[in-house]
């Protein structure tokens, strides 16, 4: 609807023109009437003269009364405080000279009232309040006191929104931009007050950016390196390293956008106006009593806040984190992963190993909070006791023999058998046969245990000065030909060494075609070294 321009007309009252002196009555009276000639479209102030059951009976001069509905003067409770000589703007809808006939609406009235509040806002650049009641295209609709403007949607805020639902229903201080009176159109911006009152904060703001203070802002942004902080007309940066004296991974699992938080000013460049802030600077750093918290050897308790490859990190408060290496979590058990052992999450006990203050570092044990097994190991296996256990895996160089859980041995390739000339492990045992050894010694520093086989048997090269004496004459089988001659075994782990030169020629040009493997022979005992674990023997004797 267009509004035309205001026109405010007193409506008459008869006594106020009564004069003394040798005025006459009658010609002032029509004075005033071409004075005040009533328009339609204006807005006049009238006069209740009478009110009925009913209605209103309002004079608006020119021997003229309006009738408007006692309903539209009551309050939302039912009541009313209209009487009888009140004034009251009314809108004139239709007038007819000839007969004084009168239309007149309040509530237009009312709306002129607003569309000149309107303009002299528009005029004046000040605000005004309007409620948002919709979402339309490009914006929103806002209504005035019952006139309906259009809130563009780069208009609703400072910073881009996509989300309007959320302003549907909220009252805001708006600023009139365009007003088109032939169309009724209104334009209005929220952004342009936010944008003042942000230039007046941040005034006041950069005056009191002095490193030190503590100061209260709105999360703008967070980031993987920082969180952007408003502090009212101008922004500030917390980085990642400044939110927490502890480690910090995921900032945008800690703060949200729009959550006010309190921070302190660290720096302020006034060049570049660039803002440095500290959240963790908040409170002392709890690394300066670290030691005398958390003595070496001590027994804490935390939380599981991260698991890695090579350990989980322990929380013991608030900017203090402590890592159990995968190396502590057993004595006994070889940990693939330490999500094994523990889940994020888990609240542990553990030990103190070192702290490191200046790298701000605390290594922790979990193994050092049970018994260690090897401490007792002596106990339960003293050397020389024979023990049963499961191979648990095969090398060049022996076998590993496990006796319990996490504790296992080696037998040496030299204590599988009394043989100078041992077969290789892996022709003789697999993973899971089942072994009988003897315990040959305990290495509890380091955490190691020997095991012997061949002991389990008497040494067969004992006595064998006696049973094997020089010039003696002896029975064996070929067990082994080489290039320099034949070994020959005289009893079980027992061989004699038959050189070439103790061969005669017409055998010695070709052994492999003079001897077979297994072939028995007499030879002679030439001379016996038990040290050496050597018999010499000869066929030429």
């Amino acid at each position: 609807m267009a509004m035309e321009s205001r026109q405010r007309v007193e409506a008459q009252d008869p006594s106020a023109l009564e004069t003394s002196g040798n005025e006459d009555f009658a010609s002032l009276f029509e004075q005033s009437l071409e004075t005040n000639e009533i328009r339609v479209g204006s807005v006049v102030t009238g006069k209740v003269v009478d009110i009925t059951e009913n209605d209103v009976i309002i004079d608006v001069g020119y021997k003229s009364e309006g009738r408007l509905p006692v309903s539209q003067f009551l309050d939302e409770s039912g009541h009313g405080s209209l009487k009888p000589g009140d004034r009251v703007d009314v809108y004139i809808e239709y007038f007819d000279n000839e007969t004084g006939q009168v239309a007149i609406s309040r509530d237009k009235a009312q709306l002129v009232k607003v569309w000149d509040d309107i303009v002299r806002a528009a005029e004046e650049g000040s605000p005004i309040k309007g409620r948002v009641i919709q979402k339309v295209k490009g914006g929103l609709s806002v209504d005035i006191q019952g006139l309906k403007a259009f809130l563009p949607g780069s208009q609703v805020d400072i910073r881009p929104t996509s989300d309007f639902d959320i302003y549907v229903g909220n009252t805001y201080d708006i600023k009139v931009l365009k007003v088109t009176p032939q169309t009724a159109n209104i334009v209005v911006s929220r952004k342009a007050l936010l944008e003042e009152d942000r230039l007046r904060m941040r005034k006041d703001t950069i005056d009191r950016l002095v490193p030190g203070v503590m100061l209260e802002g709105i999360v703008k942004n967070v980031t993987d390196y920082g969180v952007f902080v408003d502090l009212g007309g101008i922004d500030g940066l917390v980085h990642i390293t400044d939110v927490s004296w502890g480690r910090v991974s995921n900032l945008r699992s800690l703060y949200n956008v729009g959550e006010k938080i309190e921070v302190r000013v660290l720096n302020f460049d006034k060049e570049t106006e660039r803002v440095s802030l500290g959240i963790k600077q908040l409170s002392s750093d709890p690394w300066e009593s670290i030691l005398e918290k958390y003595p070496v050897g001590g027994r804490v308790r935390g939380k599981i806040v991260s698991i890695t490859d090579y350990g989980a990190f322990m929380k013991l408060e608030e900017g203090i984190e402590g890592l159990i290496h995968i190396s502590e979590m057993s004595w006994t058990k070889k940990i693939k992963h330490p999500s094994k052992v523990a889940s994020v999450g888990d609240e542990v006990d553990a030990v103190v190993l070192s702290i490191d203050p200046e790298r701000q570092r605390i290594s922790l044990g979990l193994k050092q909070t049970m018994p260690n097994p090897w401490d007792t190991l002596e106990d339960r296996y003293p050397e020389g006791s024979r023990v049963k256990g499961t191979v648990n895996n095969v090398t060049d160089y022996g076998i590993f023999v496990e006796l319990e859980e996490g504790i296992k041995g080696l037998v040496h390739i030299s204590d599988l058998t009394w043989s100078s000339k041992p077969r290789p492990p892996h022709e003789l045992y697999q993973r899971g046969d089942e072994v009988e050894a003897v315990v040959l010694k305990i290495d509890k520093g380091n955490e190691r245990l020997s095991l012997g086989v061949k002991q389990l048997s008497p040494d067969p090269w004992e006595g064998v000065e006696v049973g094997y004496q020089t010039g003696q004459r002896a029975t064996g089988k070929v067990s082994s030909i080489t290039d320099f001659g034949l070994f020959v075994e005289l009893e079980s782990n027992v061989e004699g060494l038959l050189h070439v030169s103790q061969i005669p020629e017409d055998l010695a040009q070709d052994l492999r075609k003079a001897f077979q493997l297994g072939q028995e022979l007499e030879v002679s005992v030439l001379n016996v070294s038990k040290a050496e674990r050597r018999i010499a023997l000869s066929l030429k004797e």
